[in-house]
């Protein structure tokens, strides 16, 4: 089956083109440092020639709302398009549990930005949303630390390793467009702050965590917001078993 994957050279779509090549598909890199640009379109016909599902696993980060929601708008709209032309079959697009319940944070606003074009678009469609990564927490500190010193707010999150989610996007694409969100978690519920701690510990590295809340992970993400729900697919791979892999 011939399939493509956008954002091709990250961290998810890199690992989903793998999991993909193992079971014998032949895939197409959709990615801007290799050529194919989904904000202005350059490319993007030529990529999907022949092309049956799409999986989009671009990400973003920006601290602007609006600059997030027109990014994610905008190549979204470019990549559906495009399909649409080409006769793609089924659209997969990676998304976030909890997006319809934070309505602060920039990140999240673009992603459901996202899932309504898809919801609303004429390519057949299916929506995975997984919980954070089980890296979210290291990166988490990574953006705020100081002079050996880390802020993170104390939330209860049920992480999935990014290996699981690309296996999960790989198995979907080749499966027949499921019309609804498809939520996906890991095992076990984790304190981030907790989370922070083992794992920068497991890599050596040394900092002060300060547990507080931020302007773009506030208190509207505490308690179980961003929780699966009980339906949702659970992955194999524990906090425990990935963190093993970090020392």
């Amino acid at each position: 089956m011939r399939i493509a994957v956008a954002g091709a050279t990250g961290n998810i779509g890199s690992l989903t083109v793998a999991a993909l090549e193992r079971a014998g598909h032949d895939v197409v890199r959709i990615s801007r440092s290799l050529g194919v640009d989904l904000r202005t379109g350059d490319g993007l016909d030529a990529a999907l020639t022949g092309v049956e599902a799409v999986i989009d696993a671009t990400s973003h980060e920006a601290a602007d709302r609006d600059e997030t929601v027109a990014f994610f708008g905008t190549t979204t709209r470019n990549l559906l398009a495009a399909e649409e032309r080409a006769g793609v079959r089924h659209h997969v697009l990676l998304s976030i549990v909890g997006v319809d319940r934070v309505e602060g944070n920039p990140h999240y606003a673009g992603k459901r930005e996202q899932e309504r074009l898809v919801a609303e678009g004429r390519v057949p469609w299916t929506i995975v949303a997984a919980t954070q990564f089980h890296d979210f927490a290291a990166t988490v500190t990574s953006w705020t630390e100081q002079d050996g010193v880390a802020t993170i707010p104390p939330l209860l999150v049920q992480p999935i390793a990014p290996q699981d989610v690309g296996d999960v996007l790989a198995e979907v694409a080749t499966g027949e467009p499921q019309g609804r969100h498809l939520e996906v978690a890991g095992p076990e519920p984790q304190d981030l702050v907790d989370m922070a701690r083992r794992t920068n510990d497991a890599r050596g590295h040394a900092v002060k965590l300060v547990p507080t809340w931020s302007s773009l992970l506030g208190e509207e993400m505490a308690g179980d917001v961003l929780l699966p729900g009980e339906d949702a697919r659970i992955a194999p791979t524990t906090f425990d078993e990935w963190l093993a892999r970090q020392r």
